[in-house]
């Protein structure tokens, strides 16, 4: 399998790059033109500027090698990250939903609308093609980190479209200045909605949830049990480890006459069908036998 170690630092700082780009280009024309939904879009565009960064650093430590104190590698960092990161979008749009609130109650007048919609659709192009070029490094990494990111971006992309569709609407009947926060304020909402999927996403990390093939694990191992390849199994553990890495871990009782090389065949053929579920993966199966089912001792079943 490919090394995309370089690939997964490179996505942030490109994002970063187009990110600080924008917001400069935003903030220019925004003291001109006062429309809240074009400084809701220029701060969104810095605030991913520091999360990019952010990113680069979370990547490159996730990255390091396990040592001595982190005998399983840094890739929980990844969850770490992603908690980070939920907690700056939320408070950045709380304040968002606050300037929408005050420009519905005194929508004011919204100027230059002509080059604000140049400055939206030169984002529009921008933010395509960032989200684009994550999507690939994803793909090719499986990196939370850079999916968090792509998603990100993505909710960027369908914001610019709609402060365009916005400042059209009022180019056209300007009496309407007030869908200008009401928009964002939709916008808002559903932006929300996509960050719980992310600090979900951060916490079944950080918390170790089962694998997604937990149960496709299971009857595998099911399968072979019903072969009488071995007597029972406890203790079925399935995690993620971050990226591509998956973990698999159980006891299985065989016979105490059984060799150590009758024990490794029987696993061998378990561990081949385990990996098939995935082939992208980086798969950590680790097996232990029992003379007996010690699942009482070891506290799982």
């Amino acid at each position: 399998m490919m090394d995309y170690s370089k690939l997964e630092k490179k996505a942030p700082m490109v994002a970063m790059t187009v990110a600080f780009f924008l917001a400069v280009m935003k903030f220019i024309v925004w003291i001109f033109s006062w429309s809240v939904a074009l400084l809701s879009s220029a701060m969104d565009s810095l605030l991913d500027t520091w999360v990019s960064i952010f990113n680069f650093f979370a990547i490159k430590f996730a990255q390091e090698p396990a040592d001595d104190e982190h005998t399983y590698w840094h890739w929980k960092i990844e969850g770490i990250a992603a908690t980070i990161e939920w907690t700056v979008i939320t408070l950045s749009w709380l304040y968002i939903v606050y300037e929408s609130i005050k420009k519905f109650i005194y929508p004011g007048e919204i100027t230059n609308i002509d080059w604000t919609l140049i400055v939206m659709l030169v984002s529009i192009i921008a933010t395509w093609w960032l989200v684009y070029f994550l999507n690939y490094v994803y793909k090719k990494t499986w990196n939370l980190v850079v999916k968090w990111d792509s998603l990100h971006y993505k909710m960027d992309l369908f914001t610019n479209l709609a402060v365009i569709a916005t400042l059209v609407i009022i180019f056209f009947s300007p009496s309407l200045v007030w869908i200008d926060a009401g928009v964002w304020f939709l916008i808002w909402l559903y932006i929300i909605h996509e960050a719980y999927e992310l600090i979900k996403e951060g916490i079944n990390l950080l918390l170790d949830r089962a694998l997604e093939e937990h149960e496709k694990v299971k009857e595998i191992i099911d399968r072979f049990l019903a072969e009488w390849k071995f007597d029972s199994y406890h203790c079925l553990r399935t995690r993620a480890g971050g990226s591509k890495d998956k973990f698999v871990e159980f006891h299985f009782v065989m016979d105490p006459e059984t060799s150590i090389l009758q024990a490794h065949q029987v696993w061998d053929e378990i561990e081949e069908e385990i990996k098939k579920l995935d082939p992208e993966a980086h798969w950590h199966i680790i097996w232990h036998v029992d003379p007996y089912d010690d699942s009482a001792i070891n506290g799982c079943k």
